[in-house]
């Protein structure tokens, strides 16, 4: 196959690999996504084959072709910390910065032209995205963590009841967010944990019955 054939191949198949990755960070509403990893994967991808055009130029002996490639893997964390965000005591968007510095090693596998590894690879980190999620969120309400939704109308003051009524459930809130529902409505999202044996049907129930709040649920 003629040399810049293949450098076709193994941009648009960096594209394609990129993008399966990047598809579920934009479907998890992640701040990068389907676009950002497409451009992380072709971009490192390019770089591993610009490697291998200079050592075609200039012989094996003038440069090194690893060279370029150890670059982008140190250089990609400046682009995973803008996707770090600190939210009161939590800390989010690790795994999306986890996500991009793989999958610029994705590309580097493919920019170089080992596209077996780039695809077993791309199925592993497909994998751990979709399928431990979900048992991460299976461990962690066997571990009595819980998020409730408690939305409410435009009246503020909820947020002192429905905090009294948790801890007299001698439930303990790790961490508050606010937003905004629809109809100007307004919505916390609560991040708790549980004592042993609490009945969650009961929380929820309570909740309801103070006044102002409209909806109350598990998400």
């Amino acid at each position: 196959m003629p040399f810049e054939l293949e450098i076709l191949v193994r941009l648009l198949l960096a594209v394609l690999l990129g993008g399966f990755i990047g598809y579920e960070r934009e479907h998890t509403n992640r701040p990068a996504g389907f676009r950002t990893h497409i451009l992380v994967c072709a971009g490192a991808a390019l770089v591993m084959a610009t490697s291998e055009y200079l050592v075609r130029r200039y012989s094996i002996s003038a440069v090194d072709p690893a060279r370029l490639g150890a670059q982008v893997i140190s250089g990609i964390g400046f682009l995973g910390a803008g996707t770090i965000i600190r939210d009161g005591v939590n800390v989010r968007g690790l795994t999306t910065a986890a996500s991009l510095w793989a999958v610029s090693c994705v590309g580097i596998a493919v920019g170089c032209g080992f596209y077996l590894g780039a695809v077993i690879a791309t199925v592993f980190i497909y994998l751990t995205l979709i399928i431990l999620k979900k048992a991460e969120r299976r461990f962690s309400k066997r571990g009595r963590r819980r998020t409730f939704i408690v939305e409410f109308g435009n009246a503020g003051g909820q947020v002192g009841p429905v905090s009294e009524l948790l801890e007299k459930y001698g439930v303990e809130i790790r961490n508050i967010q606010f937003s905004k529902g629809k109809d100007d409505s307004r919505a916390i999202r609560l991040f708790v944990r549980l004592p042993e044996g609490t009945a969650v049907g009961k929380i929820l129930e309570d909740l309801r019955w103070i006044e102002g709040v409209t909806k109350a649920y598990e998400e």
